[in-house]
């Protein structure tokens, strides 16, 4: 039988939790970042647009098609988006992620100087770019404290006993920033995404044998 522990209830109990389990991932993950590959927060910005129910994976490899064609913000916004839905539609949803490229990339260019802002609201304010997205940015380009709030974080910040019962991400959100420290957030999130492709499986019964947070996660929904 496996290892159960009860989920914390309190505040003070839930942010020991987030220590430890911080702790442990970051000795299983050390070097663990963006699966995303990019050079400028430009391409991050459109990556993590194309994202959207398609794997990282596959998005790396459209990409390389996309910013040879298109090698700045300028270039990108120039495009007609029936060109660039036609370099996409591998990631899926191609007409509706291409003019929301397009319409990001042109606000990048007309109000922003074709770079990309480093502040929150101003992320907010691009076409196809929502909390998570901008969370992103702010943590990996920019060194900011954020959370991102992916499918992955939201599984298993649940079945530890982070949060209870809570899928909306902006949520979620709100209750990590209780428990996490600042300057971990965005790694923290990452690692989350490493663990839940690799051990705390959502298509499979997760690995608890061989999970390095089995003594202290409830197993919540296993």
């Amino acid at each position: 039988m496996p290892v159960r522990k009860k989920a914390p209830e309190d505040l003070t109990a839930k942010k020991a939790l987030a220590l430890e389990v911080i702790d442990r991932l970051k000795k299983e993950y050390p070097d663990a970042g963006c699966t995303l590959d990019y050079d400028h927060a430009w391409q991050l910005l459109v990556s993590v647009r194309l994202a959207a129910q398609c794997t990282d994976a596959r998005v790396n490899i459209v990409v390389q098609e996309l910013f040879a064609k298109y090698p700045g913000v300028n270039e990108l916004a120039a495009a007609d988006p029936a060109d660039i839905e036609a370099i996409v539609r591998r990631c899926g949803l191609g007409h509706s992620k291409a003019r929301d490229i397009s319409a990001c990339m042109r606000k990048l260019r007309d109000e922003f100087g074709s770079k990309v802002p480093e502040d929150f609201d101003a992320l907010l304010s691009l076409p196809g770019v929502g909390r998570k997205s901008a969370n992103l940015m702010m943590g990996d380009v920019f060194g900011q404290p954020a959370i991102v709030t992916d499918t992955h974080c939201i599984r298993l910040c649940n079945r530890i006993g982070l949060v209870d019962n809570v899928k909306e991400p902006a949520k979620v959100e709100k209750a990590l920033w209780k428990l996490i420290p600042p300057e971990e957030g965005s790694d923290f999130c990452h690692r989350l995404v490493y663990h839940g492709r690799e051990v705390c499986t959502a298509r499979t019964k997760p690995y608890c044998d061989r999970c390095c947070l089995n003594d202290i996660c409830p197993k919540i929904g296993v």
